[in-house]
């Protein structure tokens, strides 16, 4: 742990940070694959990936070449959140939303109400979530409202189901798998969205981050579907093309980016703690097996979970993550996202423990 520590360390001082790059992905298997706690089969061993130049650099000195700003924090506490909140320099305005996982009863790693509630309070914000499409718990949204009281989150801030009443319809503009793309209802009655997403691997996506909570995350049921079939139906989530639907998941997330003034009124961070390889929508996940990481913070989703990807090829012990994301080629997301304008996989990575 000493070792691990001393190597993050080293990487926020600014010299070379090792980033997964296109084209160290893995073999994708079908989308349905069943979740296992360390991906045994796949291949063990870390490629050599490309290395890119991450230096700290304040954000108003930051040329756009130079790529988008990640803030970050080993401090993972009420604190340490509003740290990295503050140094976005960001002031929402009007009806506020805070979308996160109300997370699957009954063990999932959700972000806990006593981490997020200084931040959410400050921001003046209503918890805003949507329902899933593969039953369980959040299916429905009566049950979805109550496993929102019972995770903590109704006594901390005004909580709504976003697709309560149905869906609404964003144009996807510059895609090449979706022409629409289908949000809740209710998401047009907020003016400004803090994305907070706990980062973790995932079952189908390879990992989950900002990227994710922002397609996957503000889809209505229909919308999931429609995701996850890569644009081919609004009701069946299952036994769509691989990369289909990781194309698709970096086109609905920009079309979230564009309404919200091309990212104007929209920002996001990421916790690297509890980093299991399943997601939050799974009620019994794998034990991590990994260190917590930190919290980072970005106007750029993809700059922020490529960063966060960055960490987890760095950590000593991030190899069952790894192996997750790569058997997934949960890095295309990524390259796509980057390909279509959503942001930029090129960051600057500034300590705010420094």
């Amino acid at each position: 742990m000493k070792k691990t520590r001393k190597r993050l360390l080293w990487l926020l001082s600014g010299a070379l940070l090792m980033t997964a790059a296109a084209g160290c992905a893995g073999p994708t298997p079908a989308p349905e694959a069943a979740t296992t706690p360390a991906d045994s089969t796949a291949p063990a061993q870390t490629p050599a990936p490309e290395q890119t130049t991450r230096t700290e650099t304040p954000a108003e000195t930051t040329s756009p070449a130079a790529g988008s700003v990640v803030y970050m924090t080993e401090d993972i506490s009420p604190a340490g959140l509003l740290a990295a909140y503050e140094a976005l320099n960001w002031t929402p305005a009007g009806n506020v939303a805070v979308k996160l996982s109300t997370g699957e009863p009954p063990a999932s790693n959700y972000l806990r109400p006593e981490l997020i509630a200084d931040l959410v309070q400050l921001v003046g914000g209503t918890i805003v979530e949507c329902n899933t499409a593969y039953g369980g718990s959040r299916a429905e949204t009566a049950m979805h409202y109550q496993v929102a009281e019972d995770h903590g989150f109704t006594a901390i801030a005004d909580f709504q189901i976003l697709d309560e009443n149905g869906s609404m319809a964003l144009p996807v503009e510059g895609g090449t798998r979706l022409t629409e793309n289908y949000v809740g209802a209710a998401f047009g009655d907020y003016d400004s969205y803090l994305i907070l997403s706990h980062f973790k691997g995932h079952a189908m996506a390879g990992y989950g981050g900002a990227i994710k909570n922002i397609s996957i995350g503000l889809g209505s049921s229909e919308g999931k579907a429609w995701i996850h079939s890569g644009g081919t139906s609004r009701t069946n989530v299952w036994g769509g093309d691989q990369d289909a639907f990781l194309e698709s998941m970096a086109e609905a997330g920009k079309s979230v980016s564009d309404y919200l003034g091309g990212g104007e009124n929209i920002v996001y961070i990421n916790v690297m703690n509890r980093l299991s390889v399943d997601c939050d929508c799974d009620g019994n996940p794998a034990e991590p097996d990994m260190h917590d990481i930190g919290i980072l913070a970005s106007t750029d989703p993809v700059a922020l979970d490529q960063a966060c990807i960055d960490l987890v090829y760095a950590a000593e012990d991030g190899q069952s993550l790894i192996n997750r994301i790569e058997s997934r080629n949960g890095l295309h997301t990524l390259e796509h996202a980057e390909q279509i304008g959503l942001g930029s996989r090129a960051y600057e990575l500034v300590n705010l423990d420094a």
